[in-house]
């Protein structure tokens, strides 16, 4: 196909697609899927080898939001049953950091629910941010607070924070539709306070929330332009109690050719699989690690996804190695200085009702609610892969904030 070929030749060079290419790409058939999986495979192998980066949230304080993003299950007025906690302390938190890091992980993403964080917000993960790089050498740190004011992206790097993250979600023309209590460029201002403070910056979007290829094409330009180093891709959780709950638009096929895309415009860029993807890439995943760098590990902030040591048997059988901490995650070109001079473009990147990596023991472990286990799946019908599965959607309720372990 000469769309894919013009396309690896870019990618290679670091050359911007056109908006058309990105859009054909989108708008390629099921029969033509396994093209673009190897083409995009292409690009991704070129600047990433086979590593494959592991991340892990902690979320340092869940629930009880005052905007109003519509995907979030911790946005105002949600009615999803999720755990609601205050800040955890330092050490609580760097207890939950060592478990994902014990379980392969290289970079450590801190999260909070909020429009963005007070000053004293600020010293209580900074406070965090030292108790964890103290107490576990070698790790990276992420934060993820919200919305910046001016000065605060300078004293979480001052802190120890190697990066920031800080999602556009969607396109600026669609923005409104989405959040009402912030805007658009807000988001942009926060990103740009990032870069301005040396830390690396992580931007990326939310798909499946009913918006058209034309809208995708424009987040992911837009995110080229910003330039971060790491471009998490979340996939809606349509979580009960949100304005979203019923939106249930994407197909494994569809993810990947949204992974393939994001891969063409942000060649060079650490692609990170965020929240939803057991949801909604399900047995196909292994796929997507073709098209991706990047994956979280263990649970998300209010969600389950599969088991940890799954993971890694999935990294493994896909032939792909989990990337350790004496590697640079980025090429050579983005890491001389700036954003991207913090080893790599980590970040945190799933959205508040996502989900992603843990439903504790082994791989035939407990599954998400409904799923099944290993033992007894076979005897169970095969769901529609056309109908929304719910089952898949498991509220977290382990790790921080609760009395049991986490899984990582």
């Amino acid at each position: 196909m000469d769309l894919l070929n013009t396309l690896v030749d870019k990618g290679l060079r670091r050359e911007t697609p056109t908006r058309g290419e990105a859009l054909a790409v989108l708008a390629t058939s099921d029969d033509d899927l396994l093209d673009v999986v190897a083409a995009a495979g292409k690009v991704r192998r070129h600047w990433f080898g086979r590593r494959v980066k592991l991340n892990y949230l902690v979320n340092l304080k869940s629930g009880l939001c005052p905007e109003d993003c519509s995907y979030c299950s911790q946005r105002l007025g949600s009615g999803a049953d999720i755990l609601k906690y205050t800040w955890l302390k330092p050490d609580e938190a760097s207890k939950a950091a060592a478990a994902g890091l014990a379980g392969g992980a290289k970079r450590v993403c801190l999260v909070a629910s909020g429009r963005g964080p007070t000053d004293r917000d600020v010293d209580r993960v900074s406070d965090t941010i030292r108790a964890i790089k103290e107490q576990n050498g070698g790790v990276e740190v992420c934060a993820c607070l919200g919305l910046l004011s001016d000065g605060q992206a300078e004293r979480l790097r001052e802190a120890g924070a190697d990066a920031y993250n800080h999602n556009l979600n969607t396109s600026e023309s669609t923005y409104g539709d989405i959040t009402t209590t912030h805007t658009y460029a807000d988001r942009v201002d926060t990103v740009q306070k990032a870069h301005a403070a040396g830390l690396s910056a992580c931007s990326g979007l939310i798909a499946g929330m009913g918006e058209s290829d034309e809208d995708l094409v424009d987040v992911v330009f837009a995110l080229r332009e910003l330039d971060p180093d790491s471009v998490p891709v979340n996939f809606l959780i349509p979580f009960e109690g949100t304005p979203l709950a019923k939106e249930w638009n994407l197909t494994p096929q569809r993810c990947l050719r949204i992974l393939a895309m994001v891969r063409f415009v942000c060649p060079d860029v650490e692609v990170r699989i965020a929240g939803g993807r057991e949801v909604h890439l399900r047995t196909m995943q292994p796929l997507a690690l073709h098209l991706a760098n990047s994956i979280f590990l263990g649970d998300y902030l209010t969600s389950e996804g599969q088991a940890g040591r799954a993971d890694l048997e999935m990294i493994a059988d896909a032939g792909f190695e989990v990337e350790g901490t004496d590697r640079v995650t980025l090429p050579e070109h983005r890491t001389g200085g700036g954003c991207g001079a913090h080893d790599d473009g980590g970040g945190c990147g799933a959205h508040e009702g996502g989900g992603c990596g843990s439903h504790g023991g082994g791989v035939c472990g407990p599954a998400p609610s409904g799923a099944g286990s290993c033992a007894g799946a076979a005897e169970e019908s095969a769901p529609r892969t056309d109908e929304p599965r719910t089952d898949l959607v498991a509220v977290r309720r382990r790790g921080a904030g609760t009395d049991l372990a986490p899984n990582a």
